[in-house]
């Protein structure tokens, strides 16, 4: 980790400090005066800055490592691609291969990069040349993207991949073993068993077109791979993340809040939210009793999925023993907790209101994500003819479902009135 990041942790730290300074300051006084209330909206403001700029810090060290890596390719001999003929290892020219036309079709596999070392194989259609290595930067960018703009696959679920979009039928838990019971001697066992149902994940198809000039596209060769797969990314986490958040189950993914369970309700006249925010207790002991609504096993892998702005909120609120339930992460790869649990946000999420569910928090990998084969990447240079543009087409086959439906996961709702 470089110098520049650690530099910001310690400066997203003392952002913290100040902001909850300002409002240990106002429960002194028994009040948010305006001119706190400005000082510590700064001070959340200056918060939110710095977790972008370790945010901004990081991809300059992915980019950088990216490059030294394409060098260090360079000072190394071939590589067998599926056992055909070694290829030389991609160079800038098989970077910018797709985006220039060379290539109408590329697929790029959706596995680990980690789990493939530093390089994944992409299959390519309408090139002589076969095969290429092509580095795992435009992979990791467009699933990086996908992660920022939907919460749910940034909080772990269950990863399932096919080759083929054919239903996958699985099980799922739907009530769990009931207790036993002292029985008589000679007298018959009561029959206690989980019971399970089916749950059956299909393949919806997303994708879209985005034009580019042709000057664009032969003026900038690299930059425009990264734009694709930022562009491409953002808007398969858009479209995906929405369905994987609040998605109905017919004709779309069920979502994780849709088939998620009541945990705790909020008081009334408090439009939803927590209550008096300053006061000790109010607000924090919600979500502890949130917390607590989750049984052992799964709240021992809990985490929580809100909001930016309910975010905002909760970083004012404290327990019943006076301490702030909000933390920021003490690294630049860890998540900032509430009450020692993993918080993590996404825009998807329903903002706090009256009968809103603004807050989940249980076992997300009791949710699973399917994916399809791999993101295919298609251009054509006759969809946009008339107008000289260059087209180009993305597309990716998923679905989500939730598996186990004993309350794994549940959700904080504001009260009616």
């Amino acid at each position: 980790m470089s110098d520049i990041i650690n530099t910001l942790i310690e400066k997203r730290q003392a952002a913290w400090e100040h902001a909850k300074g300002i409002l240990d300051r106002a429960d002194d006084q028994g009040r948010l005066s305006a001119e706190d209330r400005a000082a510590y909206d700064r001070a959340s403001s200056d918060l939110d800055q710095v977790d972008a700029d370790i945010r901004s810090a990081q991809e300059q060290e992915k980019r950088q490592a990216a490059v030294d890596a394409l060098r260090a390719d360079e000072l190394r001999s071939g590589l067998d691609v599926n056992g055909s003929t070694p290829t030389p290892p991609a160079d800038r020219e098989n970077l910018r291969a797709f985006v220039a036309g060379e290539r109408r079709s590329v697929e790029f596999s959706m596995a680990s990069a980690e789990a493939r070392a530093n390089e994944l194989f992409v299959s390519t259609t309408g090139s002589s040349t076969g095969g290429q290595l092509v580095p795992t930067t435009f992979v990791d960018s467009l699933i990086e993207y996908m992660v920022v703009n939907s919460g749910v696959l940034a909080v772990e679920p269950t990863i399932i991949r096919t080759d083929s979009g054919e239903t996958l039928t699985m099980p799922r838990v739907s009530a769990i073993t009931g207790a036993a019971s002292i029985i008589a001697e000679g007298a018959a066992l009561s029959n206690a068993r989980p019971a399970f149902d089916q749950v059956s994940l299909s393949a919806y198809k997303y994708g879209f077109l985005r034009q580019l000039s042709p000057e664009l596209v032969s003026d900038s060769a690299v930059n425009i791979l990264e734009f694709l797969a930022r562009d491409g990314g953002r808007a398969m986490g858009n479209g995906l993340g929405a369905h994987l958040l609040a998605g109905t189950g017919t004709g779309q993914p069920q979502g994780v809040l849709t088939a998620a369970t009541l945990g705790k309700t909020g008081p009334t006249g408090a439009t939803g939210g927590f209550g008096a925010q300053n006061t000790v207790g109010q607000g924090g002991d919600l979500l502890i009793d949130l917390i607590y609504s989750v049984i052992a096993p799964y709240r021992a892998n809990g985490k929580f999925l809100m909001h930016d702005s309910t975010l905002a909120s909760i970083r004012k609120l404290k327990d019943s023993n006076g301490v702030y339930v909000w933390a920021p992460g003490l690294t630049a790869d860890t998540p900032g907790t509430i009450l020692g649990y993993p918080v993590f946000t996404d825009p998807n999420m329903p903002t706090v209101a009256l009968s809103a569910k603004s807050i989940l928090f249980g076992d997300f990998s009791t949710y699973a994500v399917r994916l399809v084969g791999p993101v295919r990447y298609e251009r054509s240079d006759d969809y946009a003819f008339a107008n000289d543009l260059i087209t180009y087409r993305t597309l990716l086959r998923a679905d989500g479902k939730q598996l186990d439906t004993t309350g794994a996961i549940k959700y904080f709702q504001g009260a009616a009135t």
